[in-house]
């Protein structure tokens, strides 16, 4: 039994030591990943890297290169041999009081001017927009994030490397531009604009067309030259239609029956003129066979109280 527990128990310690050194190599992956490109910017200009100051600008060139800008040459001024690269120009370091580098992103033409300005022990950097001219600046204390006595020792030669990076972009790298969000108010507000703008039939034009057959409308160029013949052709003689309603003349056959010439008990002949519009006042042809419920006053009609 004691042999057993000992057993459990060595195998017990193997698995505690496994899972140990996978929590290590995820670190060391994940740190690796943060620090991707540094090893190498740091080792290409090693040989120019004489002080902690040097090791500082070479880490915030780093930021500047991770957030998509381009350094294009030293100094404040232009140059003919202005390119973009994402390495330190060869005159990088060469005035330890102070550094100039010029940065360009790879969709504008704005420049970037960084300086950085080396008192005591601190390292004092400004980041120009020479476009809107709107500076940021970041103090850094050299020591913090510095080991001077291991300088060509890339795997010690910073300290508090997350720190460091958290401070260039949050205090001197300009913050990208977000386009300005709407409420939620108004753009319920301005769909139920829209929905409404589309129902509306008088908008010209309208955004949902008819359905189904179109109306019936008369071609006014057939004939052409027949435009506002309607107009000049009250009683619709020709081609039908017409302004005026005349019930001799409203389709229904009034065959024999011409008031000019008089009506019966009604009308003398004359009184109305050939042609004239007439609107019977009577049923026509009143004198029909048969009793007319119109020939006698109703009963009771002279009597006052009914």
């Amino acid at each position: 039994m004691e042999i057993t527990a000992s057993c459990m128990n060595i195998r017990n310690t193997g698995w505690s030591l496994q899972a140990d050194a996978h929590k290590d190599a995820e670190l060391v992956s994940a740190v690796g990943r943060k620090m991707a490109g540094l090893e190498a910017l740091y080792t290409c200009v090693a040989d120019k890297i004489e002080c902690p100051q040097d090791a500082v600008v070479c880490f915030v060139h780093w930021e500047m290169i991770k957030n998509g800008y381009r350094c294009i040459g030293s100094g404040d001024e232009p140059s003919s041999r202005d390119k973009k690269s994402e390495l330190l120009p060869a005159d990088w370091s060469s005035n330890k009081e102070l550094y100039s580098l010029r940065y360009r992103t790879s969709d504008t033409d704005t420049v970037m001017v960084l300086k950085a300005i080396a008192v005591d022990s601190t390292l004092i950097f400004n980041l120009m927009n020479s476009g809107t001219n709107q500076v940021s600046d970041l103090m850094v204390n050299i020591s913090d994030h510095v080991n001077a006595d291991q300088l060509h020792t890339f795997d010690s030669v910073f300290r508090d490397a997350d720190d460091l990076s958290e401070k260039v972009k949050s205090q001197l790298l300009p913050r990208p531009e977000k386009a300005p969000e709407r409420s939620r108010r108004e753009e319920g507000e301005s769909s139920q604009r829209r929905r409404e703008e589309d129902g509306d039939p008088l908008r010209l034009p309208c955004r949902h067309p008819r359905h189904g057959p179109q109306p019936h409308w008369p071609d006014p160029l057939n004939p052409p030259f027949a435009a506002g013949g309607a107009d000049l052709d009250p009683f619709g003689s020709v081609g039908g239609g017409g302004m005026i309603m005349d019930p001799l003349r409203s389709g229904y056959p009034r065959s024999g029956f011409d008031p000019s010439s008089g009506i019966p008990d009604i009308l003398p002949p004359g009184a109305v003129p050939p042609g004239a519009r007439f609107d019977p006042f009577g049923p026509v042809g009143r004198h029909r066979p048969g009793p007319d419920p119109d020939h006698m006053p109703p009963p009771g009609y002279d009597d006052m109280f009914m």
